[in-house]
């Protein structure tokens, strides 16, 4: 995993097939155990690569981390869509395969989008975590998030609580 071939760019539509293989890879690893089976398999079907495709086009700004041997995490970002949480910003997702996780790419990754949300005037950012996702939590805690809203949504018919994390 050397340093010297790692970019973080934007998403171009080439990419779609490694952003449909980092999501499945990332979500079984992250979410087995917490989504219902089937519900998490139908999500993951979803993602396909030419749902990716349509994803890169649709305007909100969508980074990709490429280590030379292809995409290995992505992050999707953009304005707030929740006026509730007092926040300019918002980062929808961000995923590593899991054999790119805990080696500091998560968090240069982060830091390089809240550049962009800063420089487009976005400096309050907010981001959602799964409760039953300890790393993630871990992950935005320990990049100074502050908890500040509790909700809690169904999926595959579970009620999973998430955490917002605003940083300012």
């Amino acid at each position: 995993m050397s340093d010297l071939l790692v970019s973080i760019r934007r998403a171009k539509t080439e990419d779609s097939v490694g952003l449909s293989r980092v999501f499945d890879a990332s979500w079984r690893e992250a979410y087995q155990g917490v989504i219902p089976g089937l519900a998490l398999e139908k999500l993951i079907a979803r993602r396909s690569a030419e749902w990716w495709r349509s994803a890169i086009g649709r305007g909100r700004p969508l980074v990709v981390l490429d280590v030379g041997e292809g995409v290995v995490g992505y992050v999707s970002y953009g304005r707030c869509r929740n006026r509730g949480l007092h926040a300019d910003g918002e980062i929808d997702e961000l995923y590593l395969t899991p054999e790119y996780q805990g080696v500091g790419y998560g968090k240069r990754l982060f830091k390089a989008v809240r550049n962009d949300l800063r420089d487009r005037e976005m400096p309050r950012v907010a981001v959602w975590a799964l409760a039953d996702n300890p790393r993630a939590r871990g992950f935005y805690e320990s990049l100074g998030g502050r908890s500040i809203a509790h909700v809690e949504e169904r999926i595959g018919g579970v009620p999973l609580a998430k955490i917002a994390y605003l940083f300012t």
